[in-house]
């Protein structure tokens, strides 16, 4: 799987700090301090974003999303290779998904979700951000709950 995303994709970066801005990236890459976003908003400036501010990156299908909708935490119908896991953050938000990008020495990592249904396309994680990593073992539907 490519590391560095294409300019102009759609995301949302939610902060560490609770603040989410909607837009798209113009020079994000999982090893650099600083990227810029152009906002959604019409007339709005592009954004210096400091990497290490963020709890994460969504690259998104689209901005609205279903605010109501509870993506599953499960892996019934998960589908790529890579490392199961469950990432616990530490606002209390789980998202189970795949990776094939981890590295403990990182600041961050890459995953796909787990819920085909979901809103996210791919997920660049802050470690800064997660309580912990749950590596998920056995059948598909070993985690069904967040733990």
């Amino acid at each position: 799987m490519a590391q560095g995303p294409e300019v102009g994709c759609r995301v949302v970066a939610r902060f560490a700090d609770g603040r989410v801005v909607k837009g798209t990236i113009q020079d994000f890459a999982p090893g650099r301090a600083l990227f810029h976003i152009q906002p959604s908003e019409p007339g709005a400036a592009p954004m210096k974003v400091p990497v290490g501010a963020l709890k994460a990156l969504f690259f998104v299908k689209d901005y609205e999303g279903d605010p109501k909708r509870k993506d599953r935490v499960d892996f019934d119908e998960a589908s790529g290779q890579g490392r199961r896991l469950i990432v616990h953050f530490t606002d209390g938000e789980a998202i189970a998904g795949i990776t094939s990008a981890f590295a403990p020495d990182k600041p961050g990592f890459f995953m796909t979700p787990a819920d085909p249904n979901t809103n996210n396309e791919r997920i660049f994680v802050l470690r800064s951000a997660v309580r912990r990593v749950e590596w998920i073992v056995g059948t598909p539907s070993a985690a069904t709950e967040p733990r």
